[in-house]
């Protein structure tokens, strides 16, 4: 069982890094980025790499779906959901960088974590907490800001928000 979870982790894996490596914003894409964000939300989105932005439109999509599906409301989910990773655009790392903090991690169990000099490492681990320090410049409510804060925190569950985010995001 072990076996089989971490070969459809790497499979997955290997399916984001190919996705990362052609995304690519559409017509649609930026309809859907138009009727749910201001344009300084834009302003910023766009100063994530493209793949990033794909990523979180498709959280956005699968989000809206999802809340769609279980009946929630779903409006400002949608807005955290284009925003979540909005944290890193003060590093971009490119997807291969990327991959390589995913490989480094899993082999270290974490402990590259420490390394907090280092853009990519603080980037990858601390680009929620980024996140929420560049969103409470612009006014955002503390709810909103909780979930881009949190939405890697596997230490609080039961918040019907947060783990829906939590899903999405895993799943895109």
């Amino acid at each position: 069982m072990k076996y089989e979870r971490n070969f459809m982790m790497s499979l997955y894996r290997v399916k984001q890094f190919y996705r990362s490596m052609v995304s690519k914003i559409n017509d649609e894409d930026l309809e859907f980025l138009k009727m749910h964000l201001e344009t300084y939300e834009l302003q910023l989105l766009n100063q994530l790499p493209t793949y990033e932005q794909k990523h979180c439109i498709n959280v956005a999509r699968d989000v809206k779906l999802t809340c769609n599906q279980r009946k929630l409301e779903s409006n400002d989910l949608i807005k955290v959901a284009l925003l979540h990773d909005i944290g890193k655009i003060y590093n971009s790392m490119n997807p291969i960088d990327k991959a390589i903090m995913v490989i480094i991690h899993k082999v270290t169990n974490g402990k590259i974590r420490t390394y907090k000099k280092n853009k990519n490492v603080n980037i990858y681990y601390n680009h929620g907490d980024i996140g929420y320090s560049l969103l409470r410049k612009y006014g955002y409510n503390d709810r909103i800001l909780f979930l881009v804060k949190n939405h890697h925190n596997n230490n609080i569950t039961g918040d019907i928000e947060l783990d829906l985010l939590k899903e999405c995001d895993d799943r895109n």
